[in-house]
C-alpha cells in the first residue's frame, strides 16, 4: 500500500500480544506505523503494549504505549485526553480488546457473561464514546471495531457469551457508522475467523485438551483454504480501512476468514 497514512494518529486498544507471536492488534498497530501513522499502543498489560511500541521505534517509526483497562469508563476517558492534548488529534480508532468466554448457556455464570460483554462489547463502546466527540470537531476519523466471524455463525465452539457480544459489536458498529456519517466519521468491523494467533494458545486450546497439534490441524482443516489467517491478515484489511483509499466504505462487517462463511 505505501505510505498511505502519513500525518496521522492512530490509537490501538489492545496492541499488545498475550504471548509470542503476532496478534491481531500487535500487527495492526506496526502495519498503521509502517503506513505513515504515528501510533499509541494500549493495552492492560504495559509491557506489552510497550512490545509493540519498541517494534515500531526501533523501525524509525512514532510510537507510545500505555497501559489501560477499557472496561473502565474513567481510565478510558482519562486515557483519551491525555492523547489529545499530547497528538492534538485521534484519526484513527482501532479497538481490538476481546476475549472468547467459554461454557455454554448451562455452564455460564452471570459474572462470566458480563465479563464477556465488558470486554467484547462494553469497552469498545466506552472507547467509541471517548473518541468520537474529537473526531466530529475536526470532520473525520475512522473507527475500526475487530468483531469475529462468531457474530454472525456458530463455529462450533460452546461460548453463546461470545457469540451475543460479538453479535452485538457488529450492530454497533453499523450504528456508529450511520449516526455519524454526514460528520466525516466512517466506521467499520473486521471479522476475523480461524486465525492462527497467540491468542488461541491460551484461549482455545483448552478445548483440545491442550493438545496445540491437534487444534492447528482441527483448525486449519476447517479453512477452504487449508490453513488458518495470521494477524497480518487482519492488520491489512484495518490499514485499507483507514486509508482514503476506503473513503467509501463505512458501516461494513468484514469476514477475513479464507472462506469458511460461505460454508458454516
Amino acid at each position: 500500500m505505501g505510505k498511505n497514512l502519513c500525518d496521522r494518529v492512530a490509537v490501538v486498544f489492545g496492541g499488545g500480544s498475550v504471548g509470542p507471536g503476532w496478534g491481531n492488534g500487535k500487527a495492526s498497530a506496526v502495519k498503521y506505523s509502517r503506513e505513515g501513522a504515528a501510533v499509541v499502543v494500549i493495552d492492560i498489560n504495559l509491557s506489552a503494549a510497550q512490545e509493540t511500541a519498541d517494534i515500531i521505534l526501533n523501525e524509525s517509526g512514532a510510537s507510545q504505549a500505555f497501559e489501560c483497562d477499557i472496561t473502565d469508563e474513567k481510565k478510558v476517558i482519562d486515557l483519551v485526553e491525555k492523547i489529545i492534548k499530547k497528538y492534538g488529534r485521534i484519526d484513527i480508532l482501532h479497538n481490538n480488546v476481546g476475549a472468547p468466554i467459554m461454557g455454554g448457556i448451562e455452564e455460564l455464570t452471570l459474572d462470566r457473561w458480563e465479563r464477556a460483554q465488558d470486554l467484547n462489547l462494553k469497552g469498545t463502546f466506552m472507547a467509541c464514546k471517548a473518541v468520537i466527540p474529537h473526531m466530529r470537531q475536526k470532520k473525520s476519523g475512522v473507527i475500526t471495531n475487530i468483531s469475529s466471524i462468531a457474530a454472525i455463525r456458530h463455529t462450533g465452539y460452546q461460548y453463546p457469551a461470545y457469540y451475543a457480544s460479538k453479535a452485538g459489536l457488529n450492530h454497533l458498529t453499523m450504528s456508529i457508522a450511520m449516526q455519524y456519517a454526514r460528520d466525516g466519521i466512517r466506521a467499520n468491523a473486521i471479522m476475523p475467523g480461524m486465525m492462527d494467533t497467540p491468542h488461541i494458545y491460551q484461549a482455545i486450546v483448552g478445548q483440545y485438551e491442550d493438545n496445540k497439534k491437534a487444534m492447528v490441524e482441527e483448525r486449519s482443516a476447517m479453512c477452504p483454504m487449508g490453513r488458518m489467517g495470521t494477524g497480518w491478515d487482519i492488520a491489512n484489511a484495518a490499514a485499507f480501512l483507514a486509508s482514503d483509499e476506503a473513503s467509501y466504505i463505512t458501516g461494513v462487517c468484514l469476514p477475513v476468514d479464507g472462506g469458511i462463511t460461505c460454508r458454516i
